[in-house]
């Protein structure tokens, strides 16, 4: 590790410990969202008018609805028959997710060609983990596609602490060292300090675990598998593991040495990635 990395994985650590570090918050969308579904008395209409204060939000929801994801039988052409058709659950779960993407913005190009990085990045392992879930688990997919979509938030802090520290910025390989080094802890503060539903709470770190054995599958596992699915081929070290030996994969039934062959997902996990990105 460079001498800088080190420096500022430190400093953020302490940061972190005395809890000065500026955790990044949930968009008002999303944060009121939320708020509406977890009213056990809300309505849809009500759910319906807090979404549709913003417009791109609404539309893409209403594009994921028509999508090869849920296969409607009829044309949704308006946000009250999206929600009608996915529930509130998990329209809100979507909801969120989409909305995070205005999180990943930045006034300098570095950061903000990094932060496109990070979000694309994240929108491919969430769409596969959609689909895994759908097809493999018995657990939600929307729930699924939001571990997804928040594996990587650890990167965020440490991306605006960069903005303010041009040495840091100048310097990339140490800024990917300190990301590499910290993100999954960072992760997991955001989710705890976001209120995040206790089994996603845990995702940013327990992805990263190779050897982790959980006694039934859940969405770490799931966020695992569409990572290291993400990279195969590729030259990331995680392409280079040995795969039979990650209890994920044999938790979600599949055989890592066998070619995934089926057309038909390949195309659903295609369709997902470029809806969520």
């Amino acid at each position: 590790m460079t001498d800088m990395a080190q420096r500022v994985k430190e400093e953020l650590i302490q940061a972190i410990e005395k809890d000065q570090l500026v955790l990044p918050t949930l968009p008002e969308v999303a944060l009121r969202v939320r708020e509406a579904a977890e009213d056990p008395d809300v309505s849809i209409p009500f759910l319906v008018k807090e979404i549709s204060n913003d417009a791109a939000l609404s539309a893409r929801l209403i594009k994921v609805v028509n999508s090869p994801l849920l296969r409607s039988r009829q044309e949704i052409t308006d946000l009250s028959m999206a929600v009608n058709r996915m529930g509130i659950t998990y329209t809100a779960n979507l909801a969120i997710g989409l909305a995070m993407s205005q999180m990943f913005q930045a006034t300098s190009d570095v950061i903000d060609r990094k932060m496109r990085e990070v979000w694309t990045r994240s929108t491919e392992v969430a769409g596969i983990s959609h689909v895994l879930c759908k097809h493999y688990t018995r657990l939600k997919p929307d729930q699924a596609t939001l571990g997804g979509l928040v594996h990587q938030i650890g990167v965020l802090p440490i991306l605006a602490y960069a903005e303010e520290n041009s040495q840091l910025l100048r310097d990339s390989i140490s800024l990917n060292l300190v990301i590499e080094e910290i993100h999954p802890i960072l992760g997991d503060r955001i989710l705890k300090a976001w209120d995040f539903p206790q089994p996603l709470r845990h995702v940013p770190t327990e992805h990263l675990d190779f050897d982790r054995n959980s006694s039934a599958v859940d969405y770490a596992d799931i966020v695992q598998v569409a990572v290291l699915q993400s990279l195969a081929g590729s030259t990331h070290p995680y392409a280079q593991l040995d795969w039979s030996t990650i209890s994920s994969f044999a938790k979600l039934g599949l055989n890592p040495s066998e070619e995934q062959e089926d057309e038909d997902l390949s195309a659903e996990m295609e369709a997902a990635m470029q809806l969520l990105a």
